[in-house]
């Protein structure tokens, strides 16, 4: 493909990004932001927008070899989550675009975050807002941090799977605003399974949801690389709808991708708006998401120590429409340019018409998709939707030629829905066009009525449904052309015709006046009429069609100002009752007046009845009335109709106007209004309140029995109110025992919720006492050495608060002088393992199989350790085996690696450096300075401790691992050459004999 016409681009970004802080494991972009992730543990920013870059080390202090496992950049380039895995386990670290320093999140230590989902909608520069974590042992977190704070504001447990515990592989999260809150989408993907969580509130409550009832998911087929799982929630999570967003969503077939009979599958992906970035070998494969069809291959431009490796995976930057690549070193921008120019033509070749159209550029495009859909509706027969397609092309295809085709076959109402549609596609300065096809249209239009009357089923009846569809329509075409259509043309044709009806109707629309006079004299005289005769005047209005009833109002307002019989029927009552419920009137003027002559009468029913009908309802975005609820109250208040005013109230949410009002009528009509309302908690009180306070001071009974009424009252609110909200309302000279039993009853709720406080409180407290016991008790662990003991040997007996086996590790730097058993404190507890590679070595070589607490000879040790007294110093682990320090360090230095060797050998030297400089201070200097040297020695002997004596060799990780070198390694060649058995020259003469048979 030409380059000037490739819809994706390579270009090297950098060559050597991680500047030498190792190789990269990791890579995140976001708003031309890229984050880089090194074997190192440094995490490497370029700002590209600002042109800024800084490195941070997060294995600093951190024993062992490090590296980063996951980098995450929110989608404006501000907020980083990095997971740092090496020797000293798991931690996860946040860092701010702003921060010189990251920050770590205590509480996720040791567990391993494979994939964040941003808040996308809410997140700011300042604030992450929430933000989930997935870990690898199938766990949700949700965090929040803010940039002013230096720290996160909180980190919560949210959710776990329980069903079939999985690593997390992707999160995505999407939210929308509601009128009752936040509507919180999250899709989670596990090596075998897609999850949905949806609901309305916080996120931590929408996960609390799935505790009781189950979580939606969908199976993955066959096995996914995780590298993918993260791109897959891009595609499905792009609209998210309902309860369940991820059901029938179409995944890509590698099968298809494969030229052979083996299936490649990719080792990352990464989504565009239409296509698929494929990372296989070293190249990138770009598929169309539609077609499925590939339609590039990128290349890149690999360093020879990278070819080795290749291309390890891709990102995206959604918000600058950027995609990376990286190998080892160096990172690859991948550009797009214009790839949807030719998408209208993948639509087009699949029949997806309407996705073509809306990806078309220029007029033409379109002209090519309507021609297609013409000619294959033409083919099938279906000429309507045929002339409909024809009608929108403008440059490819003739006017001449798409008539010529239907007058071919016949088809004069294809023909005819085609001219109709040809109309709507001129212009004002076709005035010659216009009026020829309107003329046409005209006529056609006549053809097709009289050929409606020919036809045997409408003989008889001329009022079919087709016929009286076909009617309407040709009055619609005669008004919409009014003003293009030649007037002495068109009367002659529909004479010529014989539609009358058509005619009159068409010099209306003319202002032929001398022909339409009859059509108006109607509205004229309406007044007059109904005078006269009220019954056969209103008859004849709901007998006449499309009569405006507004323009009777002036006429039925004249009949309603003059005095009627009681028991006389009201004609214009009825005659707007037929409007509104019969034909379905919907002018307020006309619901307006009815509801004013509902209000002047007696009786109120009628009133309440059209005032509780909703009218509007069904309808979209319909109201429910079309009266006017404000002049409604004003009339009802006029005309004392409270019953009628109360309910208006209600309606336009006034409820403390309604239920004051309901109180002067009736106190049962105040009780069911303050119940209507149900979402306002604080609104609901302040109702009933009223209500009570006008209960009691109504009461015209005794004391007594107007306080067994009011505490009545009490249980019809269903525990809303208490008697202490009610005793405001009793006068003050009422006596306490009267609401003795109502007081009892209230205080023994709140001293039941005192009961559950206290209790809260003591299992609190025993747990701070148990804390507090378990502390005390580990500052007192000790182990016991025999005086017989051999260093290797295992001789341990437990101390008296704990087992040996309580700690990992026990230093001794002094003992009995006489060599007796020696009780040793245990003041170097390490919980995490150092992690090293074991080399070449023996247990045998480990020991001295000298005493322990052995007295004689000179155990000096000259790399930093320095006994204090006679005896030399040890290690003892959990385990029971016992070493000389010298003996632990000497092994250690040649089993592990030669990274952790030269660490170890430079603590000695230090330790002695000090050592010797404490010993000069000691002779002549500052005792201040002598101090501060004492204390760094503490602490490298601490760090030297942590390196050697983290896990016994006998009973550690070190042992295990020798059990998978070989018994004869690469420098015993000699060994095994001298067992060799070699060929001697003096071979015995060997002669034949032959046996008799």
């Amino acid at each position: 493909m030409d380059h000037a016409r490739q819809v994706f681009t390579v270009d090297l970004l950098e060559r050597y990004a991680t500047k030498g802080r190792g190789v990269i494991t990791a890579m995140a972009a976001g708003n031309d932001v890229i984050v880089l992730g090194t074997s190192k543990g440094w995490v490497i920013r370029h700002d590209f927008g600002v042109g800024d870059s800084y490195d941070i080390d997060l294995c600093a202090g951190r024993p062992g070899e490090q590296s980063i496992h996951r980098v995450f950049v929110d989608p404006g380039g501000s907020h980083c989550i990095a997971t740092v895995v090496g020797a000293g386990g798991a931690e996860t670290y946040y860092t701010h675009a702003k921060w010189s320093k990251p920050r770590v999140l205590g509480r996720l230590k040791g567990l391993v975050v494979n994939a964040v989902a941003w808040n996308r909608q809410q997140i700011t520069e300042a604030s992450t807002k929430e933000v989930v974590l997935g870990t690898d042992n199938g766990q949700l977190y949700e965090i929040a941090v803010d940039e002013k704070d230096k720290r996160e504001k909180y980190i919560k447990f949210i959710y776990e799977l329980k069903e079939l515990p999985e690593a997390f592989m992707g999160l995505q999260m999407e939210t929308a605003s509601l009128g009752s809150g936040t509507r919180y989408y999250v899709m989670a993907v596990t090596p075998t399974r897609l999850y949905s969580f949806t609901g309305i509130g916080l996120l931590e409550t929408v996960f609390a949801s799935y505790l009781e009832r189950a979580v939606r998911f969908m199976e993955l087929p066959g096995e996914v690389p995780n590298r993918q799982l993260d791109c897959l929630l891009q595609i499905l999570c792009s609209n998210p709808n309902g309860d369940n967003f991820v059901e029938n969503k179409a995944l890509l077939d590698y099968s298809k991708l494969s030229e052979g009979s083996e299936v490649v599958k990719p080792t990352s992906m990464a989504v565009s708006e239409f296509h698929f970035l494929l990372l296989i070998g070293n190249k990138v494969k770009v598929v169309n998401r539609i077609s499925e069809h590939i339609i590039e291959d990128l290349h890149f431009d690999l360093t020879s120590e990278s070819a080795s490796r290749g291309i390890i995976g891709l990102c995206s930057d959604a918000t600058a429409g950027l995609f990376y690549a990286y190998d080892q070193n160096s990172v690859f921008q991948v550009s797009v340019n214009d790839e949807g120019r030719d998408m209208w033509k993948v639509y087009l070749d699949m029949k997806e018409y309407a996705a073509s159209l809306a990806n078309c550029r220029d007029p033409f495009q379109r002209d090519q998709v309507y021609l297609v859909q013409a000619d294959a509706a033409f083919s099938s027969r279906d000429f309507q939707r045929a002339a409909s397609f024809y009608a929108k092309i403008n440059y490819i295809l003739s006017f001449e030629e798409v008539t010529l085709k239907f007058i071919s076959v016949g088809e004069q109402d294809a023909l005819r829905t085609f001219l109709l549609h040809r109309l709507d596609n001129l212009t004002k300065e076709d005035k010659c066009q216009i009026t020829m096809i309107s003329t046409w249209a005209t006529e056609l239009y006549l053809d097709k009525i009289n050929r409606l009357l020919l036809e045997e089923d409408s003989a008889v009846e001329n009022h079919g449904v087709e016929y009286q569809s076909i009617i309407q329509e040709f009055c619609a075409f005669l008004s919409d052309s009014k003003d293009v259509l030649d007037e002495a043309t068109t009367m002659k044709l529909l004479e010529s015709y014989g539609r009358v009806e058509e005619l009159v109707y068409f010099a209306s629309l003319k202002e032929q006046h001398e022909i339409v006079i009859h059509h108006y004299i109607q509205y004229k005289f309406a007044p007059d009429l109904i005078a006269l005769d009220a019954y056969e005047t209103v008859e004849s209005w709901m007998g006449t069609k499309n009569l405006n009833p507004r323009k009777l109002i002036p006429a039925m307002m004249r009949y309603s100002s003059e005095p009627h019989a009681k028991n006389e029927t009201h004609e214009v009552i009825k005659y707007l009752e037929f409007c509104v419920h019969r034909l379905h009137n919907e002018d307020p003027g006309i619901h307006n007046l009815l509801l004013s002559l509902y209000a002047k009468q007696e009786d109120d029913s009628a009133l309440l009845r059209f005032l509780q009908c909703k009218f509007g309802k069904g309808r979209e975005n319909g109201p429910d009335f079309f009266y006017d609820p404000k002049y409604a109250l004003r009339l009802c208040l006029k005309e004392k109709r409270m019953r009628a005013c109360v309910h208006i109230y209600s309606m336009m949410s006034m409820h403390e106007e309604a239920v004051a009002l309901a109180l002067q009528v009736d106190p049962e009509l105040a009780m069911a209004e303050a119940d209507k309302v149900e979402d306002d908690e604080d609104l609901r009180k302040k109702l009933w309140l009223m209500v009570a306070k006008h209960v009691i001071e109504q009461e015209k009974g005794t004391k007594r029995e107007n306080i067994r009424k009011a505490i009545a009252f009490l249980k019809e609110t269903d525990g809303l109110l208490k008697i202490e909200d009610i005793l405001p309302f009793f006068p003050d000279f009422a006596l306490i025992d009267d609401f003795k039993e109502a007081i009892c009853s209230s205080l023994e709720d709140y001293n039941k919720q005192i009961e559950e406080l206290k209790q809260e409180m003591n299992d609190a407290t025993h747990g701070a006492d148990n804390i507090r016991n378990d502390i005390n008790a580990l500052a007192q662990r000790y182990a016991v050495i025999d005086k017989d003991e051999d260093c290797g040997g295992i001789n341990v007996e437990a101390g008296a608060d704990g087992s040996a086996e309580e700690s990992s590790m026990t230093d001794h730097r002094g003992a009995d002088a006489a060599g007796n058993s020696k009780k040793v404190r245990d003041f170097s507890s390490k919980d995490e393992s150092s992690r090293m590679v074991s080399v070449t070595c023996s247990g045998n070589e480990l020991v001295c199989r000298r005493k322990i607490l052995n007295v004689g000879g000179d155990y000096r040790i000259s790399r930093g350790y320095t006994s204090v007294g006679p005896i030399a110093p040890f290690y003892v682990f959990p385990c029971g085996h016992a070493f000389h320090s010298e003996c632990l360090i000497a092994h250690v230095t040649r089993c592990t690696t030669e990274s952790q060797a030269e660490h170890i050998l430079d603590l000695q030297k230090q330790l002695t450096l000090l050592g010797d400089g404490a010993r000069k201070d000691l002779n002549g200097s500052m005792f201040e300075d002598s101090v501060s040297s004492t204390t760094n020695a503490d602490k490298l002997r601490s760090q030297l401790d942590d390196a050697v004596a983290g896990e016994c060799p006998f009973c550690g990780e070190l042992m295990i691992r020798e059990i998978s070198l070989p018994f004869i390694l690469a420098d015993e060649s000699r060994e095994v050459n001298s067992w060799t058995i070699k060929p001697t020259n003096n071979l015995l003469n060997l002669r034949s004999i032959s046996l008799p048979s």
